[in-house]
């Protein structure tokens, strides 16, 4: 049996049009705020849509994070860029380290206590400038949150909410879409990303081009207020949602 034969079998048209709803809103956020697809598709994917997590989720959100830096390419501060994703490296690696010394619990539970009160402090008037030390500082933490928690968007959130919308937009989807090609390269070699997940991914992304193509207008019309207010909410619900995973 092919493995498209067996993903018809067991993909119904009822649940196929959820998926792909599910990644169309998340493509639109992402289109908008420069993230928010793997914040709100990834709880969603793990009850509803198991089969979806990591590598299908993965596989879409790795050409929407080029396109959001293709649409916008000419705004793209290359030595943000280079601080962002060196930082994002580091962070990476020494989450291993991390989580020899303390237990991968404990970590969540301190990182989302730490977002909670930088949005807390942000919403107070506390400004964090986007220099590159408190970049490639948000790279490293996004590195540790992302292998810790699968949420690595929050310290991003923090430290570019000062940008210009179509540089942070940029920016991330520079170190969005490299951070998914080394995950995607993981999953495969380890035997985690068969055919069968690449044509699930296949199917999904016209649903992701469209929610793509909607946030080409909506970008252009929110204002960036608009955009610091949704990426400190997206913040936020993302170091709640850690917190309730901990908890339960």
């Amino acid at each position: 049996m092919s493995a498209w034969t067996a993903m018809a079998e067991h993909l119904s048209w009822g649940r196929y049009l959820a998926m792909g709803l599910m990644v169309l809103a998340g493509a639109a956020m992402q289109g908008v705020g420069g993230l928010g697809y793997a914040m709100f598709c990834a709880p969603l994917a793990a009850i509803f849509f198991p089969e979806l997590v990591p590598g299908p989720l993965l596989a879409v959100g790795a050409p929407l994070a080029l396109l959001a830096y293709l649409r916008e390419r000419d705004a793209l501060n290359r030595q943000v860029a280079a601080a962002t994703l060196a930082g994002r490296v580091i962070g990476t690696f020494a989450a291993a380290g991390l989580l020899v010394l303390f237990s991968a619990h404990a970590l969540s539970i301190l990182f989302a206590v730490l977002i909670l009160a930088a949005v807390s402090l942000s919403t107070l008037g506390w400004r964090v400038q986007p220099s590159t030390t408190n970049l490639s500082i948000a790279g490293v933490a996004s590195g540790i949150m992302g292998t810790i928690t699968a949420a690595g968007g929050p310290p991003f959130a923090i430290a570019m909410q000062h940008l210009a919308p179509a540089t942070m937009r940029s920016t991330l989807g520079v170190v969005f879409f490299a951070g998914t090609i080394v995950s995607l390269t993981a999953l495969a070699w380890v035997g985690r990303m068969g055919s069968g997940q690449w044509l699930l991914s296949l199917v999904l992304l016209p649903w992701m081009l469209g929610g793509f193509l909607a946030s080409n207008h909506l970008a252009r019309h929110i204002s960036k207020a608009t955009i610091r207010r949704w990426l400190l909410g997206t913040a936020a619900v993302s170091a709640c949602i850690i917190l309730l995973r901990v908890w339960l």
